[in-house]
This record gives structure tokens, sequence and C-alpha cells, in this order.
């Protein structure tokens, strides 16, 4: 008989594989999926065409919908530069702490769902349940919506989706969105003392950039809306985290790059604020084009997260609250892949142990208390599915 691996077994494992998002998951993946073979377990890829990237998904149980799914990243950010104090890629326990990367954000919470699927698979479970595991979460969300898309038909469509992302096991039901634009401003070269000739890519790029600040202001300024107010900030955000350009300081600059990104509350129209976006960034594409032809603004989108809008009686809420016995109201300003799930027609939470205080910080861990209070919740999830 094959054994069956421990929650902290299967954590350490996976914490042993360095998936940082710049590099490939597919050693992880291919064990996941032999270890789930292991025990009976049929799982199904999405593998990326244009990296050596992989997702994994997994259903257990009768073959009919409604299925639980536990959602999960397999990619992790980088630890360059970060003091750790123990070998990242090696759970290490000490005061009441696992020390790993990914042991919150958030390779614990797949450990545990990896579990519960072989538990439930040899319980015999009468409520089906499924794994997705994606990847390039920390990029952008970017690999989970080709992995629902590759689920529908492959197994049975789902209902309720739990997504593990740390929220201390508390039911979180709604999140910012969030979409990026890749913006690179092309200018035209002269030497600064004749700056009405040219066309300087850095100071266009400015104008362009204002408009975050405009729409700052203008978003704080206002009243919101009784949705928008549970989250903190009250409103939708405009940010430009960095910008790189221009060849010396007596030239025009040929070239200015930065991303702006704007994180939505839940309501705000998205497609309209994207076009606002787009609108600003021709005009002023137009007054360089006045000045030289061969200037121009192109844009391109980086990223797009859907936020994650409570749900009157939805069933991913009402399951979460049911085990975790928790009755409180819990938003977040940071997105996840539960708005993606909801997008493609799912009811969708976020419930995971860990706090997200943790990721992305040297010496990230997850406490071993919230370790074990994932593993009752899983416990409970499988006997409820029995």
């Amino acid at each position: 008989m094959t054994v069956r691996m421990t929650p902290l077994e299967l954590m350490t494992k996976l914490i042993s594989f360095p998936t940082v998002s710049r590099d490939t998951n597919l050693p992880l993946v291919d064990w996941v999926e032999g270890y789930l073979a292991d025990h009976g377990i049929v799982a199904h890829r999405y593998v990326d065409p244009d990296q050596p990237k992989a997702a994994l998904f997994a259903h257990v149980g009768p073959e009919v919908e409604g299925a639980v799914v536990l959602s999960g990243h397999t990619d992790v950010v980088p630890v360059d530069g970060q003091p750790w104090e123990s070998d990242p890629y090696v759970v290490t326990e000490r005061d009441g702490k696992y020390f790993g990367r990914g042991t919150c954000d958030m390779k614990g919470f797949d450990a545990l769902a990896i579990w519960a699927l072989v538990e439930a698979h040899v319980a015999g479970v009468r409520t089906p349940l499924q794994l997705a595991l994606s990847f390039d979460e920390e990029i952008g969300c970017l690999g989970a919506p080709p992995m629902i898309e590759a689920m529908q038909g492959v197994v049975p469509k789902g209902g309720p989706v739990i997504v593990g992302e740390p929220s201390m096991m508390k039911a979180v039901t709604g999140h910012k969105g969030g979409q990026g634009f890749a913006t690179h401003v092309v200018g035209f070269e002269v030497h600064s003392s004749l700056l009405p000739l040219g066309v300087s890519a850095i100071l266009e790029g400015a104008k362009v950039i204002d408009f975050a600040n405009a729409r700052n202001a203008e978003n704080m300024a206002a009243t919101p809306s009784a949705l928008a107010a549970m989250f903190d900030p009250p409103f939708t955000t405009w940010h430009v985290g960095q910008i790189k350009g221009g060849t010396a300081h007596n030239i025009t600059a040929k070239s200015c790059a930065f991303s702006m990104d704007f994180r939505a509350v839940p309501g705000d129209d998205v497609v309209a604020l994207k076009e606002a976006y787009l609108a600003h960034v021709a005009h002023i594409e137009k007054g360089m084009q006045a000045i030289h032809p061969d200037t121009r603004i192109e844009v391109d989108a980086r990223f797009n997260v859907p936020p994650l809008t409570p749900e009157e009686d939805g069933s991913a809420e009402a399951l979460a609250r049911a085990i975790t016995g928790d009755n409180g109201t819990h938003v977040v300003s940071y997105g996840t892949e539960a708005g993606q799930f909801q997008a493609a027609g799912y009811s969708a939470v976020v419930c995971g142990p860990g706090d997200i205080a943790q990721a992305h910080q040297p010496n990230e861990f997850i406490s071993v208390a919230q370790f074990e209070a994932g593993h009752a919740f899983m416990r409970d999830l499988v006997a409820r599915l029995k």
C-alpha cells in the first residue's frame, strides 16, 4: 500500500521545489501528478504554450457537477537579497513556526489541499472534491484563467471554490480587482537647448503619470459607496511603481517606460477605468505627434485581475463559515484568483491558513497553530463530503 504523506511532509516536499515565477514549476507538477497517481487519482494539466510551466487539476468522487474546489498557486516570489536565517527551500521549525519560502503563500495550503484530495478519494466521498493548482499568480494571476478554461469539460463543473490565500482561516468575501498597463513613451531626441524641437519621452510620460495623481485625488474626495466603504482605502487607487528612461542630462529623452496599475473596488466599472486611461494616453500622444510624427505611446496590458464581489447566499462563503465558525465581515485590498473563478461562474471565497503579513518576507513562516487550523479545516471538509 502506498503511504499517504502527512500535511507537513507534503508541505516540506513542495517547499523543496524552488518554483519562483521566473522559473519552471514542472518538477513540482510532475511530482504532484505522480503522487496522486500512486493513490489512484488521475490529474490533468494545462501546459503553457510559451514557457515551461503547467497548471494541474484533479477530481475525486462521483462524476457530477458541484464539487468543492480547493484552489492554490504553485509559484513563489524570489528570495534574492533577503536575509534568511535558514535555507528558504527547507522547512525549518522553530519557536512554534514553520519557516520556508511559500509556507504561508501558499504551499502550506497546497499541501493541505493535496492531503484532503487523497483522503476524500480513499474515503469514497458522496460529494466530489477538486484540486486546482495554478502558476504565475505572483506576476498578475496570469495562470488561473487558462487553467479554469481547461477544466471545463475535462472535469465536471465545480461549485464552491475555496482559494487558500493566507487569511488566518477567516472567510474573505471581497477583494479589489486590478489591471496593469506596460506603457512605453517614445520621444524624439534633440539637444536639450533645442527643447521645443524635440519631444521628451520623460516629460510627456510625466503628463501620462499625472493621470494617477488626478484620479487618486478625485477618488479620495468622493463619498464611497457602501460596498467600497468596506475597503481600506475605500476607493480605487492608481499607481506607478517603477520608471526608467532617458539617455543623458542634456538630451531630450527618447524613451520612458513604466507600468500604470490600478486596484479597483468592487462595483467600479473596470472597462471604463481602462478606457479613461487609454483616452488620456491618446490625448498626450496627439500633442507629441503634432511636434514630430515619429513619436508615440505604446500600451500593453500586463495583467487583469477581476475583483471578488461579496455574494448573496454564496455557497463558498456558507461552506467556509460553517467549517470555521467565522461570522465576521472580511475584505482585502489585494487581488487573488478568487475573482477569476467568480467571473467564470463559480461561487468563491478566500480562506486559508497563515497571515498575509508574512507573504514575500525574508524568513517567511506559517505558525504551527495556523497550519494545524488548516488541517482541522480539511478534516472537517472531508467529513462533510462523505
